[in-house]
């Protein structure tokens, strides 16, 4: 359990060209670039929160819009985790995370079954918080969750601020995940009565 887990995905299409260093082991290293400032700051508070180590460079058709490069991004976060996890022995599985950020408190929930899930519940009173659109804070995760293949659910519970309220849902998710991603010593095989996940 000691070998370090570690993935590296491209993934360029006409839209997108995006490079991703994922080690799940780490210690909040981060190198982002995805040419959206705001989504940079919410990707760095996951990686430092996380204490995973994070190399992202993203080139993708920003004078469209800010969709397919935040979208993309989460496909490609999601099939780094999901490499990264490689057979899951021995780690715990399910992880959780209820975090406050001033006025603003919100739960996420995960469980690295192998089984795509999204249950998402927030509200934004703006359209945007700096350079992106609040709507692309459930695609993005949507595209996390689904190709990583994780169960996850993510709700507000209070908090006004959009932007604490976004980065709240990033920080959470950071946690949530390095919670599920750990090992637990009594965890011998793979914590599943089918054998697998």
């Amino acid at each position: 359990m000691a070998e370090q887990r570690y993935a590296q995905v491209h993934r360029k299409t006409n839209e997108t060209d995006i490079s991703l260093t994922l080690t799940l082991d780490g210690n909040g290293k981060q190198d982002i670039a995805t040419g959206i400032g705001f989504f940079d700051h919410m990707l760095s508070g996951f990686t430092r929160h996380g204490f995973f180590d994070l190399d992202l460079k993203v080139a993708g058709d920003l004078e469209v819009d800010c969709h397919h490069t935040i979208e993309d991004t989460g496909i490609v976060l999601g099939n780094a985790i999901r490499e990264a996890l490689g057979d899951k022995k021995g780690i715990k599985r399910f992880g959780s995370m209820i975090l406050p950020m001033d006025e603003t408190l919100v739960l996420c929930a995960i469980d690295l079954s192998g089984r795509p899930y999204f249950a998402f519940d927030a509200e934004f009173t703006t359209d945007r918080v700096g350079d992106m659109d609040t709507e692309m804070v459930r695609e993005f995760f949507y595209a996390v969750s689904y190709s990583a293949g994780m169960n996850l659910h993510m709700k507000v519970l209070s908090g006004t601020n959009n932007h604490h309220i976004i980065e709240a849902l990033f920080k959470a998710f950071g946690k949530a995940l390095d919670d599920a991603s750990s090992y637990d010593p009594r965890i011998t095989d793979i914590l599943s009565t089918k054998g697998s996940l």
